[in-house]
């Protein structure tokens, strides 16, 4: 199934070189039914820079992010920390 995989700001340097020049975003083949901890496993983020997580737009729990499966079409979106002042 595909879904549309998005980085933001540090992270995007882990998506795949054969991206669209400036995007932050990737459409991907995953197994049916994969979660989100399956997607995320092949670009090796360090999951100490994975802050941020939505499917949708709809916030996913660092509890659930293991167990969450993803359906075609799904945006599956990750920040990492992000400091300000």
């Amino acid at each position: 199934m595909k879904i549309k995989f998005k980085l933001f700001a540090s992270l995007t340097d882990y998506l795949p070189p054969e991206r669209e020049r400036g995007s932050n975003s990737v459409d991907i083949d995953v197994p049916e039914g994969a979660s989100i901890g399956e997607v995320v496993a092949p670009f090796q983020l360090p999951m100490k820079l994975v802050h941020l997580v939505l499917v949708n737009g709809i916030y996913v729990a660092p509890a659930e992010r293991s167990t969450r499966r993803l359906a075609e079409g799904d945006v599956l979106a990750i920040w990492p920390p992000i400091a300000g002042g």
